[in-house]
């Protein structure tokens, strides 16, 4: 029981930073796409207290949607200040629909990322997308949005590991994320076989 993502669009106009092309973006200089990237991490930070903050917000992570299916893009913000802010989002956000598009960007960027460092905090990534899994078991709606993020970074990890390129400490795997994803796998068959 798959379900295929619907494409995000963005509203340039209501974006609050300059909609860049990839294109602009891959040929900014360091100092450029650093103020881009520190105007994106401030207001994915920013508190969504107003349905305006949080319709903003959600734009954003449209943006980023669109932005990290590109592989140079990815690799450039799977290793930044991003990463860590998406997952907190994914923790503390308390609009569903941000959760669930935060959790959309790391699985894209799992997805399209050709380079890794040691310091993507990826096990911690599964730990908090195992425990949403967990505690919103029942909710298939919010399993479909966890569970494609969850899936990726393993699969990323597993990439990274196979081809040697780094040591099998640098990202334990919790064996709950095995358990939670075959428990959604047993559930799934169920689900489409009844």
């Amino acid at each position: 029981q798959i379900m295929k993502q619907v494409p995000v669009r963005f509203d340039p106009k209501s974006l609050h930073i300059p909609a860049y092309s990839v294109e602009k973006l891959s040929s900014m200089k360091d100092m450029d796409w650093n103020n881009f990237l520190k105007r994106v991490c401030y207001l994915l930070d920013s508190s969504e207290k107003s349905t305006g903050a949080a319709r903003s917000k959600l734009n954003l992570l449209y943006y980023l949607c669109t932005l990290v299916v590109h592989k140079e893009i990815a690799n450039r913000l799977i290793g930044s200040q991003l990463f860590p802010i998406l997952m907190q989002q994914l923790r503390v956000a308390t609009n569903w629909d941000i959760r669930a598009n935060a959790a959309r960007v790391i699985g894209l960027l799992a997805l399209n990322t050709s380079e890794l460092g040691e310091n993507v905090p990826v096990s911690e990534a599964i730990v908090l997308l195992t425990e949403l899994i967990r505690e919103n078991f029942r909710n298939s709606k919010l399993k479909q949005c966890f569970l494609p993020a969850l899936g990726e970074l393993l699969y990323l990890i597993a990439s990274k590991e196979e081809k040697g390129e780094h040591p099998r400490e640098c990202w334990a795997v919790p064996s709950a994320a095995y358990t939670v994803l075959m428990r959604c796998l047993r559930e799934g068959v169920r689900l489409f076989h009844g």
